[in-house]
């Protein structure tokens, strides 16, 4: 038994302390709010749960809401041009389904789980002396809190983080009552792409009353979608986004004339920096210093346009309690913690970073696998899969040259299809 302090109780630290007491270990998690505070409080997310990431959770007896949430294995995409003009549209079909449960629901619930399985659990705020304290007293600390002091202890990787401001600024809203373009297809996603403006990204959810929908609206910043920056209540959030439908997305402004914000916390608006962090940490000097090693959004921060932050955050929880497993009685050196890290970067957090990026900047080779999804399934379907699996991103997205090989392998195999179904 390991003597293991886990601080932050988001996706990635509560997942992680949750995996490390089923292991026998001794954990302390640390956490700003009680379960009820999480419940009745603002929506923390947008998340969108993929299949590797359902697939942890389920193994670790984790995935309590399997039966309630919506499964959700398609994503209606289109590309728009002022003024409401769809230019081309297609469908993004996920080899495995897709949830999305409110993190105020999960949250709450693996808080009050952790203590009933025999975690200690400790509502506080830490501050860096705090931290340092805390890690003198555990064999290994791992921090999963992404905002605010504790994050900035772990300083900014600029070689491996690709923006210094934020790309997008956000506003998400949860909501009942929106509408379907086609009923007997739902639950379905649906994605709309505005060149130069931003993105609106509709995904169905579990929220506190019930199955709902998240609109997450990305504006690109001072663009006339950018029109969230006050932070208002979810009702003049909700009266905001219809008056922009209206204009940009007339479709979709339909489908939201009933809608009504799910509750007083339904609505979250701001912006994230995409950012990588170095993962370790020394506090203090000399003798008295000891080394602190991050998770999750502590280490690296997406924009949520492709969807990486909780499923990154699950994966790394999943990759780091095997990695303390394996160490057996070893002691938790800064060297291991490096290695730790680096290994689970290689293997899938640098991935992520590359994929988000390219969405955000839209280079003109991704611009072509957007306009190819619309003529062929079989591209939009690996497009879709990609960011289920972001590691695909090198083998065909990652160059120019990558992406017009396996566009041309597409073409030629569909004009085979093509003579050979003709006959010739």
């Amino acid at each position: 038994m390991r003597r293991i302090a886990v601080v932050g109780a988001g996706q990635a630290g509560l997942q992680l302390a949750l995996g490390l007491v089923a292991d026998g270990h001794s954990v302390t998690l640390v956490a700003d709010r009680t379960p009820d505070q999480v419940r009745g409080g603002r929506v923390l997310s947008t998340q969108a749960m993929f299949g590797p990431a359902l697939r942890i959770e389920a193994a670790a007896g984790l995935d309590l809401w399997a039966d309630e949430a919506p499964s959700v294995y398609a994503v209606r995409s289109a590309l728009c041009v002022p003024p409401g003009v769809k230019a081309l549209e297609f469908t993004m079909t996920l080899d495995e389904p897709a949830q999305s449960v409110d993190q105020r629901i999960k949250l709450a619930r693996w808080l009050e789980l952790l203590a009933e399985r025999g975690g200690d659990v400790r509502f506080r705020s830490l501050d860096r002396e705090g931290l340092r304290e805390l890690a003198r007293r555990h064999e290994l600390t791992i921090v999963a809190a992404g905002r605010g002091e504790l994050a900035e202890v772990f300083e900014r990787d600029r070689r491996r983080s690709p923006f210094d401001r934020p790309q997008r600024n956000l506003t998400c809203l949860y909501a009942h009552g929106v509408g379907s373009p086609d009923p007997a297809t739902e639950p379905r996603a649906r994605m709309h792409a505005l060149p130069g403006l931003g993105e609106l990204y509709l995904q169905p959810a579990l929220t506190l009353s019930g199955p709902c929908a998240i609109l997450l609206w990305e504006s690109l910043p001072g663009g006339p979608l950018d029109a969230f920056g006050d932070h208002p209540a979810p009702e003049v959030q909700l009266a905001r986004m219809r008056k922009l439908m209206a204009e940009y997305l007339p479709w979709e402004a339909e489908l939201w004339a009933e809608a009504e914000p799910t509750d007083a916390g339904a609505g979250l608006s701001g912006a994230v920096t995409p950012v990588v962090r170095r993962p370790v940490a020394e506090l203090g000097s000399g003798v008295d210093a000891v080394h602190v090693l991050g998770i999750g959004d502590a280490v690296v921060v997406n924009d949520p346009i492709t969807g990486q932050g909780a499923n990154s955050a699950a994966r790394a929880a999943d990759a780091y309690r095997r990695a303390i497993a394996e160490h057996g009685d070893a002691p938790f050196t800064a060297d291991w913690m490096c290695r730790t890290a680096e290994r689970f970067w290689q293997q899938h957090a640098r991935h992520g970073v590359r994929l988000t990026a390219d969405l955000l900047t839209m280079p003109e080779h991704l611009q072509g696998v957007f306009a190819a999804a619309a003529e062929y399934d079989e591209v939009a379907r690996r497009l879709a899969n990609t960011y289920v699996e972001p590691s695909d991103h090198a083998a065909w997205l990652a160059t120019p040259e990558l992406t017009s090989a396996y566009l041309d392998s597409v073409r030629a195999s569909a004009g085979s299809f093509a003579r050979s179904s003709d006959g010739g």
